[in-house]
């Protein structure tokens, strides 16, 4: 064998003991972008959507019911307040239930988890991060301490 040979089989060896080689490590690296690049599309087209966007919308979706549910007693004590007879009162709260669910049932969340995207891809999150100085320092950095 050549010496280039027997070189080029002993590196080839060393990345085999410490890991994968360079072409399995690349068709990883390959792969993995193909997903996010997959993915990506899913979301453009309205398929897939944030986690973040739909917990936003179903707590606009729940805080409207909430509120329409505690609303009922408020709106009803003083209508009920003077009946004494049970199936009236009885009609008369399931008749507001009933106009609180309808009010529900038409109610819009101004989140649409398809529609925004507003949660931060990975690659926005990793910038947020203090960036990592490299090399040496500025002579402006040493000025300023």
């Amino acid at each position: 064998m050549t010496e280039s040979r027997k070189r080029a089989g002993e590196e080839s060896m060393m990345l085999t003991n410490v890991g994968m080689s360079y072409d399995e490590a690349r068709t990883r690296k390959i792969n993995a972008e193909a997903e996010i690049a997959e993915l990506e599309l899913q979301r453009i087209k309205a398929t897939m959507c944030f986690t973040a966007d739909v917990v936003k919308a179903w707590e606009s979706v729940l805080h409207a019911c909430r509120a329409k549910m505690l609303a009922v007693p408020t709106k009803m004590a003083p209508i009920v307040a003077g009946t004494s007879d049970v199936s009236v009162i009885k009609e008369r709260l399931e008749d507001a239930v009933r106009e609180a669910l309808s009010e529900l049932a038409n109610y819009n969340p101004s989140v649409d988890p398809v529609a925004t995207g507003t949660a931060a891809p990975v690659d926005a999150i990793a910038e947020d991060e203090a960036p990592k100085k490299r090399g040496r320092p500025r002579k402006i950095d040493k000025l300023k301490s």
